[in-house]
């Protein structure tokens, strides 16, 4: 064995970036002081233990990249080891040693998964060299979980189409701040196009390759959100039996995006605020550290300043994702967009030959007044695109005409605002689920809190003997 002479750290597991987590289990008192001098003097960040049990428990508790495990070791030999931790989910890759090998242990050390297998006397350099392939492939199975887990939401690469001079010029401003990680904060009504900004920043960002992972944070109950967002430790609560990787930690060198942030609780505005001020965070029921890079972006259909002056959104949590502010204008301010934005649609769903637009349909499409923005424009035209005959689209092919009528312009009393839009149809789905709350809150797509919240909001009533 050739022990070279320790020299401070010139690498790093990533340019720049955080050290390969890496832990040694070595039963040979100065056999292992030696190798945790060096590996550290490389750059790596080393836990140093003594015994297979204690190697077991650090494994299942804390966040390792690789692990140089000796197969004969006090309590759990090695090779038990490796059995246990490789049923955990994303387990570091192990790098098995022993004093005494043999064609059955290494056959056995592979067989159970096993990055590869070293007998001594080794090299340190050849540890070394072992220890960074290992952890370049867990970042490839990473990588590709990372992108199976997001496969069936893959889109082309989006695209915003508007002829609108004020949200070109958003747009051009958005071309600018993409590169930035400053996280970014996209508001504007439901509809508007704040999850396509949101795709765009980061297909534009510096970390475009990374993972993209979204999630709406008011369609979760809060203990729910909680763990999606930060993960579990396993043990964390009855029924938790494995550890669970959590949303922040997927999006490591990527993007987190969080839809409707403005529904998070007080609790949970807590969390996220030190996450993104310290890089890093606790699972739920964990103790150890769990540090990640994350571009984050934020939307909200709300007012958060007003929500701050309520008491209902932090202040502190609003001046850290409002590093950068992009609002979008409603369809009504930007009608040009309409008839552009209708025929885009109709060529996407068309099922045969190339539909078009009568004079009729063009008219109404351009009165109404869209209070459901650029996603009610395009349900509609999905329904027109399968009424639609002989390749044209009519007025009675939209179900607009007969609130506007043919060549009639619609007046206040027969346009919806956005919130009478929404009363009428929480309105409409408490009454098809006679009032029961929870399967309302599903079939709206919200939490039951955030139900509970609208009904008290808009006043609604219970009828006598209804839901629960």
């Amino acid at each position: 064995m050739t022990v070279p002479t320790l020299t401070p750290a010139s690498t790093r597991a990533v340019d720049g970036g955080s050290p390969i987590r890496l832990l040694i289990a070595e039963d040979e008192a100065h056999l292992g002081t030696i190798l945790e001098q060096f590996m550290t003097a490389r750059g790596f960040a080393v836990r140093m233990v003594r015994d297979g049990r204690t190697a077991l428990e650090l494994l299942r508790s804390e966040a390792f990249d690789v692990a140089l495990l000796d197969v004969v070791m006090p309590e759990i030999d090695g090779l038990e080891v490796l059995r246990l931790i490789r049923e955990e989910p994303l387990p570091p890759e192990i790098i098995v040693i022993t004093g005494n090998g043999t064609i059955e242990t290494a056959i056995a050390a592979l067989k159970l998964g096993a990055y590869d297998f070293l007998s001594k006397p080794y090299r340190m350099a050849e540890i070394e060299v072992l220890v960074r392939r290992a952890w370049e492939k867990r970042m490839l199975a990473r990588d590709n979980l990372l992108l199976k887990s997001r496969l069936h939401r893959s889109t082309p690469a989006p695209h915003f189409l508007t002829q609108f001079a004020p949200l070109r010029a958003v747009l051009s401003m958005l071309e600018k701040v993409a590169p930035s990680a400053s996280p970014v904060l996209i508001s504007g009504e439901s509809g508007t196009g704040k999850d396509l900004v949101a795709r765009l920043l980061h297909a534009h960002g510096e970390h475009a390759d990374g993972p993209f992972i979204d999630i709406n944070c008011a369609a979760l109950a809060e203990s729910v959100l909680e763990m999606e967002l930060f993960g579990v430790e396993k043990g964390a609560f009855p029924g938790a039996e494995q550890r669970k990787v959590g949303l922040f930690e997927m999006a490591a060198g990527g993007t987190l995006y969080l839809d409707n942030i403005g529904d998070l609780a007080l609790k949970l505005q807590g969390k996220l605020l030190r996450a993104l001020e310290t890089g890093s965070f606790f699972r739920v029921g964990g103790t150890q550290k769990v540090e990640v890079e994350v571009r984050v972006i934020a939307s909200s259909t709300r007012d958060l300043s007003r929500m701050v002056q309520a008491g209902t959104f932090r202040d502190d949590l609003l001046h850290r994702i409002n590093t950068i502010r992009i609002a979008l204008p409603p369809l009504r301010d930007r009608l040009v967009d309409v008839l552009p934005l209708a025929e885009h649609f109709l060529a996407q769903f068309r099922r045969g030959p190339v539909l078009r637009l009568s004079d009729d349909a063009a008219g109404v499409l351009e009165r109404y007044r869209w209070p459901g923005n650029v996603r009610e424009l395009r349900n509609v035209m999905e329904r027109a695109a399968l009424l639609a005959t002989d390749g044209v689209v009519h007025a009675r092919d939209l179900p607009l005409g007969a609130e506007i009528g043919a060549g009639a312009r619609p007046t206040p009393m027969q346009v919806l605002s956005l919130g009478e839009l929404e009363r009428k149809h929480i309105a409409d789905v408490l009454e098809r689920t006679n009032w029961h709350q929870g399967k309302a809150a599903e079939m709206l797509g919200i939490s039951p809190k955030t139900l509970y919240r609208k009904i008290r909001e808009y006043g609604f009533t219970r009828p006598a003997g209804r839901g629960a």
